[in-house]
């Protein structure tokens, strides 16, 4: 991850008997919902109960109710980790990336940090975007037309949330350092 290796997370898992009572129920809110288990960010977010509990159901809305199609929702997701630079961030969307349709090529030009070729109108419509998006801070009227003629302007707003979502999720991520799994590749 850039020029500072993950040596161990700052943020240590916390024993469920040692939580209190409100970390323990968001821990649980997490484990049960449709993620199926407390990972990423969520063990740091814990130190936040409140926060914690928010940022779950926030993303909970923006990865399984967006009115993107997978595909291009994980492929937003996968601009924003190496954007970045979120190995964990990466590592958790790549397969589902594939899984959801997005070609192998598309994902291996986006890991070498280039502009993917081959891309379907829509993915070029996400990368445009989401790469302007986090590179200038804004998009232009002709990009946005484009967005909304292609997604609908709730696509857009799904888009845009889905890039900050995955904003605040890989700060969390690389600032609590947060390791791959034992034999994982970091991608860069």
């Amino acid at each position: 991850m850039g020029d500072s290796p993950i040596a161990a997370p700052r943020f240590p898992h916390i024993p469920p008997g040692q939580m209190s009572e409100a970390q323990r129920r968001v821990f649980d809110a997490i484990a049960g919902g449709p993620r199926g288990g407390v990972r990423g960010p969520f063990g740091a977010l814990l130190r936040n109960p409140e926060l914690a509990d928010r940022v779950q159901k926030l993303g909970e809305q923006l990865r399984f109710n967006s009115s993107l199609p997978p595909r291009l929702n994980e492929f937003a997701i996968l601009v924003n980790a190496r954007f970045w630079e979120s190995n964990y961030e990466w590592f958790a969307h790549r397969p589902l990336a594939i899984k959801a349709g997005l070609p192998e090529s598309i994902v291996a030009d986006l890991e070498l940090n280039r502009r993917p070729g081959g891309m379907q109108p829509d993915e070029e419509l996400v990368y445009d975007f989401c790469d302007t998006l986090h590179r200038k801070h804004f998009v232009s009227d002709a990009l946005f037309e484009r967005a909304v003629a292609l997604l609908g302007e709730r696509g857009v707003v799904d888009l845009v949330g889905v890039s900050g979502y995955y904003t605040l999720v890989s700060m969390m991520l690389n600032v609590a350092q947060i390791p791959l799994p034992a034999g994982a590749k970091s991608p860069w």
